[in-house]
């Protein structure tokens, strides 16, 4: 049961005042005009939000209209017309001018991965944000990028042939970021540092690097450094030399590892890798934010018998050629990712006693959690520029973005800071803000930071947009659709006539198969490809993994290459990715209801019942994937689609979910928190399969296809059983 305190006119969970009034007194924040600026804020913003909503809804209602009159692909002229008079379309401005100011380099300049991580999780969020700089040598020894068989299967001991794979790989890499003016990184036998810069010495004499700025700085003494630092790309490699290390004892030139400069940036979660649904979720989320903020965040971890504090880490200092020093960050630049404008939240209840939104309620709490970070002692441990990032997700358009712009400004003025100090991540992940992208960017140019693209909310959306145009292809043939290479290359080519170069990043989706390293390397360097600066990445070893693409292929010199905004193209975006004749055989529709209950049930299961809100899910094949709000909303929007359209039947759900439960059952049975889904005959189903079930049958209903109303609801009903219980 919430317990709420009073105040100014508002009712406020006691975990957030807890939070919000510590936060206040520690940055010299009065609380009685913080809680009356704040109550402005809400009652003049609600109204705002809650009418952006409708907008939406008579929106969608115009085009499921549209549909049902003009069912298939539908003509494009027509289409365009409908879209344009009824205000989903909107006018591409003349020019888009974006003029973001103190943007950190990571984010402005640089390119490299990056992570997005659970904020409630306090020992991933700080495995995320050390990610910056990652072992090499651990990341090809411990995953499938080296082959795992014959002579290079890992085994229970030390295997010396696959070290060596890995060392050769290591050396490679020198050699195409460093390369030498004669030879190979393989000769060396010592590294040491003169006047000049670095030395390599070989069995045929000393060698210099080809660029010698690519030498940056060492620690340790000149004549035997403990590390060498070297920079490609703006990347940096730190090779670790010690010769009493189990790789460093066997190597000509004592090089135990080689660290590379990974996740640059790093998105700290309060979306849809969480499952926050009270006061408590939401406090905890805040209070940990604020520990990345001023620093004191850490965890206890108990790992192979051992139990010890992970902390953030610390910056890097080296000695350069001349004698001065460089220090280098320790840890990724943060974003911290808000919710949408959707969702209400009980953890305020407004004058009325109305829950508020929740979106406006990150804004203030997270912006409060920041202030340690902006002022006082602990400045700059993230932003060296002085700034705060927040990622906007799911914002449909540019009103949209100008309401988020105008709630930060609000915010600003609330806690005292300089305007513009908050800036904005702009998730192109609804279709209504890829269809006016160069609108959206523009209503925030002041503040936008970032943009980017991914497969799964995108898509999410594109079904639900046009649900009663017809079924769907399956989800791996939507992949493969007109509309989606629209999507992709629209993006950077718009942000990039914006002028996000130099303000911003422009991202692209998730790598969702976190064990199959070897396929990422393989298929990922198609993002520093496109022109994007970052990617993200499911785990602190891909990110290093990744980070080998960057220095392969340097996307801003890609970006001079890349044809201006085809204009055309906004026409195959609006193209929905429907099936056609003889796309939905009764086998290719049976495995994949199959493979989507499977999904939804093995995510929906851990979200209702431990609270956990992305994990790595086995599909009915046994193959780990990332799931998150993102990868359900797919899934029971494309089920919910082929129900509208009688492809399938609410009996066909209803065998598969009963049968893939106990499947589900048998891929947690090492869980001591598992609660099973399976249920007998005559028994009532679980709240997490009934979960399950409703985002289907009810997927259609839901609005723009989002999961958050049904998960929230149960997951509160779920822990009031459990309260009851204990």
């Amino acid at each position: 049961m919430t317990s709420y305190l009073s105040r100014a006119d508002l009712s406020v969970a006691a975990p957030v005042v807890e939070f919000a009034e510590a936060a206040l007194a520690d940055a010299g924040r009065d609380a009685e005009a913080f809680w009356s600026g704040a109550s402005a804020i809400i009652h003049d913003l609600v109204p705002r939000n809650a009418a952006l909503l409708q907008t939406r809804d008579e929106l969608q209602q115009r085009i499921d209209d549209f549909h049902r009159a003009n069912p298939g692909t539908p003509d494009s002229d027509a289409y365009r017309a409908l879209l344009t008079e009824i205000g989903y379309l909107v006018p591409a401005p003349d020019e888009v001018a974006v003029t973001t100011e103190n943007v950190d380099p990571e984010i402005a300049t640089m390119a490299g991965p990056q992570l997005v991580v659970p904020l409630l999780n306090a020992r991933f969020a700080i495995n995320a944000a050390n990610a910056r700089w990652g072992s090499l040598y651990d990341a090809l020894y411990g995953t499938d990028a080296i082959p795992q068989t014959g002579d290079l299967a890992p085994g229970a001991a030390f295997n010396v042939t696959r070290a060596a794979e890995v060392v050769a790989w290591g050396r490679e890499l020198l050699d195409g970021i460093a390369p030498l003016t004669a030879g190979s990184h393989a000769d060396a036998t010592a590294y040491r540092v003169d006047a000049d810069g670095l030395v390599v010495q070989t069995a045929d004499g000393e060698r210099r690097l080809a660029s010698p700025g690519g030498f940056i700085g060492y620690t340790g003494e000149t004549d035997a450094p403990d590390s060498v630092l070297l920079q490609h790309n703006g990347l940096h490699a730190d090779v670790l030399i010690d010769r009493s290390g189990r790789i460093g004892a066997t190597d000509a030139a004592g090089v135990q590892d080689i660290i590379l400069e990974s996740a640059l940036t790093a998105i700290l979660d309060l979306e849809d890798s969480v499952a926050a649904v009270d006061g408590d979720d939401k406090a905890l989320g805040y209070r940990n934010w604020r520990g990345f903020m001023d620093g004191t965040l850490s965890e206890s971890v108990t790992k192979g018998g051992r139990t010890f504090t992970r902390t953030l880490a610390a910056d890097r200092t080296y000695r350069t050629a001349d004698g001065g020093e460089v220090t280098l960050p320790g840890r990724a630049v943060l974003f911290v990712r808000n919710v949408g404008h959707l969702m209400r939240t009980d953890a305020v209840l407004d004058r009325d006693g109305e829950p508020i939104f929740e979106g406006i309620l990150d804004a203030i709490m997270t912006a409060l959690g920041t202030l340690p970070e902006l002022e006082g002692p602990t400045a700059g441990r993230n932003s060296r520029t002085g700034s705060m990032y927040i990622v906007k997700p799911k914002m449909h358009g540019p009103e949209e973005v100008a309401f988020a712009a105008e709630l930060f400004g609000r915010v600003e003025q609330l806690l005292g800071i300089p305007a513009l100090t908050m800036k904005v991540g702009i998730m192109d992940e609804e279709r209504r803000t890829s269809a006016n992208l160069a609108a959206s960017i523009a209503a925030a140019s002041d503040r936008v930071v970032f943009i980017n693209t991914g497969f799964l909310d995108r898509t999410g959306d594109e079904i639900h947009t046009s649900l009663h145009a017809g079924p769907f292809l399956p989800k791996a043939a939507i992949k493969a659709q007109p509309f989606m290479k629209a999507y992709e290359d629209r993006n950077v080519a718009i942000g990039l006539a914006a002028g996000l170069d130099g303000h911003a990043q422009i991202g692209k989706g998730m790598w969702a198969e976190p064990d199959l390293m070897h396929d990422m390397l393989e298929k990922k360097i198609a993002h520093p490809l496109s022109g994007a600066s970052t990617a993200w990445v499911p785990s602190p070893t891909a990110a290093t993994l990744h980070a080998l693409h960057y220095h392969r292929v340097d996307p801003f010199a890609v970006r001079a290459t890349l044809p201006p905004v085809d204009e055309s193209a906004l026409d195959l975006l609006l193209v929905p990715p429907l099936a056609g004749d003889g796309d939905l055989t009764p086998e290719v529709v049976a495995n994949e209801v199959d493979n989507n209950v499977q999904s939804i049930l093995g995510y929906v299961v851990r979200w209702i019942d431990q609270g956990i809100g992305v994990s790595k899910v086995p599909d009915i094949n046994g193959v780990g994937l990332m799931e998150d709000r993102a990868t359900l909303r797919i899934s029971s929007q494309l089920l919910a689609n082929w129900l509208q359209h009688g492809v399938i039947t609410e009996e066909q759900i209803d065998d598969s979910l009963r049968r893939l439960a106990v499947v589900v059952d048998q891929q947690n049975a090492g869980d001591p928190r598992y609660e099973p889904l399976a249920f007998g005959d005559g028994e009532e189903p679980g709240i997490a399969f009934t979960a399950a079930r409703r985002l289907i049958v009810e997927g259609a209903a839901q609005p723009s296809g989002y999961t958050e109303p049904l998960l929230h609801g149960l997951r509160r009903a779920k822990k009031a059983e459990q309260a009851v219980a204990v």
